[in-house]
């Protein structure tokens, strides 16, 4: 089951107290379907749990009859108010009317949570969410412009920031931000969703951090490896060149450590000198002799 049902599945099986939260869920199930006009009044979808639920809603709040279609291969399914008069009387009941452009009616809304539930019924029909191991990206897919502006405003009145794209033909209100989807799937009711994504990115960034830990020690670990090696073909070549006394005292007792301690750090090498030395001493001896080779 992928995440995006997982979310609708929690979403579908939600209770309401209240009667103006069901209707609300219901709205929001209707004006984001497939048609919501005086004509026709249908949700298509995949799932055959939010096709029941659209059917059951329809029965139990305004007593219509429904008719419930498959595709010949049975992967849509379309539930759409039987009669005419029925779709007619659905769409003047949350307040709509005539030929005007389409946009959330605010008064269908009683209560503080009615929003939220409104929110959880767009979702069901034209929502998806990709699954948080591979991306965080959540999105409401709008046909009609100004639907999907007031759908904008309605989700920035609630704390959130959205943001809008227009994509094959079809207007997208999303969100990419990892917290800005856990926020929308608390409101719309979706916890155990919530909880799910949250534990999947704490592991995430584990992981990233372990990698970053293990990527940063291993370019440590080369720079150290390539350094020596400078150290060791100059030490090597004024040796073989110039003999082992050509260089000064203090830079052939270095050139010795160097050569017989080809795996330890600058500061393990300045505490084997006598006296110890700073990092910083030993950096600029070793510099030294790599000079004094290429001069030669």
């Amino acid at each position: 089951m992928s995440f995006s049902m997982q979310v609708k599945d929690e979403l579908v099986k939600t209770e309401y107290e209240n009667l103006c939260c069901k209707k609300s869920l219901f709205y929001g199930m209707c004006i984001f379907g497939k048609s919501f006009s005086e004509n026709s009044v249908s949700l298509q979808t995949e799932n055959e749990n939010i096709a029941e639920l659209f059917k059951n809603l329809l029965t139990e709040l305004f007593n219509i009859r429904c008719v419930v279609k498959k595709s010949p291969r049975g992967r849509n399914i379309t539930v759409s108010a039987a009669e005419k008069h029925d779709a007619a009387k659905l769409f003047k009941s949350f307040g709509h009317g005539g030929f005007a452009s389409l946009k959330i009616n605010h008064s269908n809304f009683d209560c503080e949570k009615c929003v939220n539930a409104f929110m959880a019924g767009a979702f069901l029909s034209c929502g998806t969410i990709s699954a948080p191991e591979k991306d965080y990206h959540l999105e409401f897919t709008v046909p009609y412009l100004n639907l999907s502006k007031s759908l904008l405003t309605l989700i920035e009145e609630m704390e959130l920031k959205p943001k809008y794209t227009y994509r094959h033909g079809y207007n997208v209100v999303y969100f990419k931000e990892s917290e800005a989807i856990e926020d929308c799937l608390y409101l719309m009711g979706a916890s155990d969703a919530m909880f799910e994504m949250m534990n999947i990115k704490i592991v995430k960034d584990f992981r990233n951090m372990a990698n970053r830990k293990a990527n940063c020690e291993t370019a440590n670990i080369n720079r150290m490896v390539n350094a020596a090696s400078a150290h060791l073909k100059a030490i090597e070549k004024i040796w073989n060149i110039k003999g082992r006394d050509y260089l000064p005292e203090n830079l052939q007792m270095l050139a010795e450590i160097r050569y017989n301690n080809t795996d330890l750090s600058l500061s393990e090498l300045a505490q084997m000198c006598s006296p110890p030395l700073s990092r910083s001493g030993v950096n600029h001896r070793l510099k030294k002799i790599i000079e004094i080779a290429e001069e030669l």
